[in-house]
């Protein structure tokens, strides 16, 4: 809480909304694209953002500053066809050890990048299962979904999402909370 707090103080916006907030600290911790030397811009979602959901209910985006509201923020629906049906998701799956234990390096494809159909979500997960069965941790499908709704829309760009079978299971919220990396932030750049 306290970097962003921090962020609210340093870029004057005050208590920012859930989805502006999300990815302000993403973009500025955990799924930010590397190492310190790259820069990662920051900032309030532009009224002309737009988000997608997986559930029906959902039709607005939090807004970024105080004075407005979530209805300020309109969601595009949902995609009810699957433009990237035939195309894969995933490109590669590549596991590495590092000091802190193992990690999962999944590398989306560029129609993973831009398959915004709610079902595609569990066809990605799946392609990545096929491509290391042993990810099939706790926890591991709950970082990908995050990496997969939030990742994406912060660093779409980023080569590579990592996934530990190390961090606790926190459930998919509490994994959201933690900005994709339970158990506290990667140094790697998450």
């Amino acid at each position: 809480m306290r970097r962003r707090e921090e962020f609210s103080v340093r870029h004057g916006v005050g208590r920012i909304g859930g989805v502006a907030l999300l990815a302000t600290a993403l973009a500025a911790t955990a799924c930010g694209g590397g190492d310190d030397s790259e820069p990662v811009a920051a900032g309030p979602v532009p009224a002309t953002a737009t988000a997608s959901s997986t559930t029906a209910s959902s039709t607005a985006v939090a807004s970024p500053t105080a004075a407005g509201t979530s209805a300020d923020y309109p969601v595009a629906p949902a995609p009810t066809v699957d433009e990237f049906a035939g195309s894969p998701l995933i490109e590669r799956t590549e596991w590495t050890d590092d000091p802190d234990g193992r990690r999962l390096h999944v590398y989306p494809s560029p129609a993973g990048r831009a398959d915004n159909f709610p079902p595609a979500l569990d066809r990605a997960w799946g392609e990545v299962l096929t491509l290391a069965p042993d990810s099939d941790t706790p926890g591991m499908y709950d970082q990908f979904k995050c990496h997969w709704e939030w990742a994406r829309l912060v660093a779409p760009n980023k080569p590579a999402w990592n996934l530990e079978p190390w961090r606790p299971a926190l459930g998919y919220q509490g994994t959201v909370n933690a900005l994709c990396n339970p158990g506290g932030p990667d140094p790697a750049g998450n």
